[in-house]
């Protein structure tokens, strides 16, 4: 039967396969940047507005699936089909579900800045796990420069934070995110390729709305009361953390190469820790800048370096 038989069904790339120069590099940076206040913001929420972190994981949720199935339903986008359903579940429990949670209780003990010391390592994880997914074979200068790069941004953390000290709880609630983020971004930027990016995620939001609104209404069984700038950061999580942040991000890792343009998330503690200065009060010196320079140095070499 021919490719221009009626009944062959020619199904084409949402985002094609080929990459497109640094497109995917521009648009990871973008997500990243909208990334960048999910720490400090959710420390705000916690911490200094009042709202319980069961509330905060699950209920940005909530309101980001809301935002996607109103999207999808005025846009009628087609439904995942077959396997496609179950790869929608696994970026739902990495980035919907697990990220999410843990951090905003990893947050109720730890600061933003030491919170950042372990999200520094996600780049390396999302590489890793781009790698076992996707088969991708980046040369040894790539792995390279993730390693300098992950040591850089974990060291820039921990001296902005005062440094890591013993293990404690909240470091293994991080460390869970992290996994988790890592898997839901190899599959999601795959997924966007068939789906398209901002559909991807917005699939990943409605099939884990009812667990997320359980837990949500779980978690104010006892009423939640909240400041002023409590709610702001809430609803910056709902809209630009858990939504439209991903629309960039997973377009980005869609266009690829997925291994490259996860080391973008690399410049990430630095934004993070800038925003937790403004926001929170922690003060800047030359660590920072410094710092600060040599994990955008390792960024920089890690996208730079080609893929095979």
């Amino acid at each position: 039967m021919s490719q221009h038989d009626s009944a062959t069904v020619v199904e084409t790339p949402v985002i094609p396969r080929p990459y497109r120069g640094r497109a995917g590099l521009l648009w990871g940076l973008l997500g990243v940047l909208a990334f960048s206040f999910t720490v400090p913001f959710t420390r705000v929420a916690i911490a200094d507005g009042g709202l319980p972190p069961l509330f905060v994981g699950a209920g940005r949720a909530v309101i980001a699936a809301a935002l996607a199935g109103l999207a999808l339903v005025v846009t009628r986008q087609a439904l995942p089909r077959g396997r496609q359903w179950l790869r929608v579940c696994v970026v739902a429990l990495g980035v919907v579900v697990g990220f999410p949670v843990l951090t905003s209780f990893a947050l109720t003990t730890s600061s933003a800045s030491h919170g950042t010391v372990v999200i520094a390592l996600l780049p390396a994880a999302t590489a890793v796990a781009a790698v076992v997914r996707t088969g991708e074979r980046p040369r040894g200068a790539f792995w390279g420069a993730v390693a300098v790069g992950a040591v850089c941004a974990v060291a820039f953390a921990v001296l902005q934070g005062g440094g890591i000290g013993a293990l404690h709880p909240s470091d293994l609630l991080l460390f869970g995110a992290v996994l988790a983020a890592a898997i839901g971004y190899a599959e999601g930027g795959l997924l966007s390729r068939e789906l398209g990016a901002w559909q991807t995620i917005s699939w990943a939001l409605v099939v884990a709305a009812p667990v997320m609104a359980a837990l949500t209404v779980f978690s104010a069984r006892g009423g939640v009361s909240g400041t002023t700038s409590g709610w702001w950061a809430f609803a910056y999580l709902g809209v630009v953390s858990m939504f439209l942040g991903f629309f960039a991000w997973y377009r980005g890792l869609a266009i690829g190469p997925m291994t490259t343009v996860s080391q973008v998330q690399l410049v990430q503690p630095v934004f993070g820790i800038t925003w937790a200065a403004l926001l929170l009060g922690e003060s800047i010196g030359w660590s920072t800048v410094l710092g600060g320079l040599a994990v955008i140095a390792a960024a920089t070499a890690a996208v730079r370096t080609r893929t095979r």
